[in-house]
């Protein structure tokens, strides 16, 4: 803004003093022009009164001839002429002057010459005998008189520059030094000049809105860092040159990479030939969807592409991990094949003892046999429904249950009572050691609990063997520990055996009834009670199972 004030006033004073020269020098020389006239009319009455009184010799005895003098006779001969012969001289009575004279007495005219660049004035009267005396000057022409005066010309002219440039600077930086020292954070407290009060008014208020738009901009940008900051699902945000623009802490980590590499490309994440190709699909404007294998973990891929109006300018690629699920889902579908299977082979037992009978290829005192073993499967097969719907109804936790105080020790001693008819048919001894503590509990499960736990050890056992519980507490934990004398599990099947269905000795378990569902049951019910399980086993001694409970619920 200085040097355009300054470049302004610069021009301004530039023009002002040329127009000024040339009228200074429009004005010296008409006044030049106008005092060589005077100076004319008066040598013209001076000779005039001259030649009136001693004729035209007159003249030639003037020594002092300034001008030049011209005598003409009525009919525009020279007669006389002070600096050429009249006698070569031709007629002057077309010119000008000549005639204003012989009509009005008096007459001026003048003349230029391009050759000389001089202005010839002339100035005529009429003499008594009607003779004209004429008496002429010469005068520099404009350009003449410029030309001879340029050096001084350029020298004032140049000196005039150099102030004008000295004052338009300090005044330029004089005008701006106001403008300059505006505080533009508190525009409105600036008291400047009048004219800029609109201007300053407006940044006021664009400075009030800029600060409202920020700090809205800066509280949604919070909200939304703290929303996918506590997102578990992965969320990445790519330009379309596939560069990273965010992600938050659940991208790097399912990547297992740093921070450093946003800004970078997205294929630093994973070079993977599928996921490159779900990047560049997403990147061409399509929806984009697969599941990455990523460190043991199956991660869903969902990318959708950001559009402005018809180019792709990026993506919004989430992460999700499906491990659980997936693995929920083949448990699901392996759980339907057991329970397919487990079902079918009593069914099929009931069928084909039905089917003799029905047929009356069995004896009539062997009836009661096939009778029994009718029994036998159709028991098999309802304890196998109720096990089946107590661990969907876990899975999928739509019992209503009820947090109350449990006495422990009454549980145990409960799950043996009901075992105690089966323990004596095993020849299998039941103790329990420990006195009354409760918890905070869901009474149904923590008796199903036990009772399995219990029930498995009976199965399991030798004959003469016996299942122990054990009952200790802390001040935050209740411990109840099942250790029986039984056939043991081997090292192999102990990670296994909490799995639906799952069995390790098929054959014996299929003699004493058992469904698989048990230690599943148990794994589902201490996981709701916010308990855990440990399991150690020794094959041929035996198996002890410790299940943990904190006394006090907490959501």
């Amino acid at each position: 803004m200085t040097k355009k004030i300054f470049k302004s006033t610069m021009l301004v004073c530039a023009v002002v003093l040329a127009v000024g020269l040339v009228f200074v020098l429009g004005v010296l020389y008409r006044n030049f022009g106008g005092q060589m006239q005077e100076e004319l009319e008066k040598e013209a009455a001076y000779l005039e009164y001259g030649v009136e009184h001693q004729g035209a010799s007159y003249l030639e005895n003037v020594t002092d001839k300034g001008s030049r003098i011209t005598y003409i006779d009525q009919d525009g001969t020279i007669l006389y002429d002070s600096e050429a012969d009249a006698s070569e001289m031709e007629n002057h009575g077309d010119r000008v002057e000549f005639q204003k004279a012989e009509k009005y007495g008096a007459g001026e005219s003048s003349r230029y010459s391009d050759t000389l660049s001089v202005k010839t004035i002339y100035y005529a009267v009429r003499l008594a005998d009607g003779k004209v005396l004429r008496v002429s000057g010469t005068q520099d022409t404009v350009i003449a008189l410029v030309g001879k005066l340029v050096l001084p010309l350029c020298w004032v002219l140049f000196l005039m520059l150099i102030f004008s440039g000295v004052m338009a600077s300090a005044i330029s930086k004089k005008i701006m030094k106001p403008v300059n020292e505006i505080d533009l954070e508190h525009p409105e407290e600036n008291q400047v000049y009048e004219e800029l009060s609109p201007l300053l008014s407006k940044i006021h208020r664009q400075n009030r809105e800029i600060q409202q738009q920020l700090e809205l901009a800066k509280q949604q940008q919070e909200e939304f860092a703290l929303i996918t900051e506590n997102m578990q699902e992965g969320l990445i945000v790519i330009d379309k040159y596939t560069m990273i623009l965010s992600a938050n802490s659940s991208a790097w980590n399912l990547f297992h990479v740093d921070k450093v590499c946003q800004g970078e490309s997205v294929y630093c994440l994973d070079r993977a030939e599928d996921f490159r190709h779900a990047i560049e699909h997403v990147l061409s404007g399509e929806h984009a969807e697969l599941v990455l294998k990523l460190n043991g973990n199956d991660i869903q891929l969902i990318a959708n592409p950001v559009v402005r109006g018809a180019k792709t300018e990026g993506a919004v690629i989430l992460l999700v991990d499906v491990t659980e699920k997936l693995e929920r889902e083949n448990l699901r579908r392996e759980f339907s094949a057991n329970v397919s299977h487990e079902l079918k082979t009593p069914l099929t037992s009931i069928s084909g003892f039905a089917e003799i009978i029905q047929g009356g290829f069995v004896k009539a005192e062997d009836i009661p046999k096939f009778a029994g073993r009718i029994y036998k499967e159709s028991q098999r097969l309802l304890q196998l429904v109720e096990d089946v719907i107590q661990i969907s109804q876990l899975d999928e936790e739509k019992m209503p249950y009820v947090w109350e105080p449990v006495d422990v020790y009454q549980v145990c001693k409960g799950a043996f009572d009901g075992l105690k008819e089966k323990a004596q048919k095993m020849n299998v001894h039941l103790y329990i050691c420990g006195e009354s503590m409760k918890m905070e509990a869901i009474r149904t499960l923590l008796e199903e609990a036990v009772y399995n736990v219990c029930d498995n050890a009976i199965k399991y056992n030798r004959n003469d063997g016996s299942v122990s519980v054990f009952l200790t507490q802390t001040a935050q934990e209740i411990q109840i520990v099942v250790k029986d004398t039984g056939i043991g599990i081997p090292r192999v099947d102990q990670d296994r055996v909490f799995e639906r269905f799952y069995r390790v000795d098929k054959s014996h378990s299929k003699e004493i009834g058992g469904t698989g569902l048990g230690l599943s049951i148990v794994k589902h019910a201490v996981s709701t009670l916010k308990g855990s399980v440990v399991l150690r086993s020794e094959e041929g001694i035996g198996t002890e199972i410790t299940l943990r409970f904190p006394k006090v619920h907490k959501e």
